[in-house]
């Protein structure tokens, strides 16, 4: 059986470097505590230096609780951390109308871009869990 691979230890650690603001929680499925992480700059730094120990548990966390498929978590995470206000990551999950509508508008006016950092994840685990059940139909 294959071992399910959803996100990267190494994504994790560089969006750990902007722990403080919750970027390494967003990435790992962790809305609520990336929230508080972005307001208390990561409970006063002290939540982000535990942080740097936690990565691996939070990684291997994400990995059980998301499918794996043709949508790439950590390249979806890298588009709407640097691209997000244009719909790049939107256009990559195949999301085309949604996508030209963040282009036009810088995300629906940023408050977009906010959802798409509270539910990324659950996205595109929709997306590829679909997929994945359609291709074991195929086979059956």
């Amino acid at each position: 059986m294959r071992e399910n691979n959803t996100h990267s230890k190494v994504i994790g650690y560089i969006a750990w470097i902007f722990g403080f603001m919750g970027a390494h929680r967003f990435y790992y499925g962790k809305p609520i505590t990336g929230t508080i992480w972005f307001f208390t700059l990561g409970l006063f730094f002290i939540g982000w230096i535990i942080d740097l120990f936690l990565i691996p548990s939070m990684d291997e966390e994400a990995d059980f609780r998301y499918e794996e498929g043709s949508i790439d978590f950590s390249l979806a995470w890298i588009l709407l951390a640097f691209l997000g206000f244009f719909g790049v990551h939107r256009m990559y999950m195949g999301k085309w109308i949604s996508g030209l509508l963040y282009l036009v508008t810088l995300g629906f006016f940023g408050l977009g871009v906010l959802y798409d950092y509270w539910t990324l994840n659950g996205q595109i685990d929709e997306i590829n869990s679909r997929q994945n059940y359609r291709r074991s139909r195929s086979y059956a």
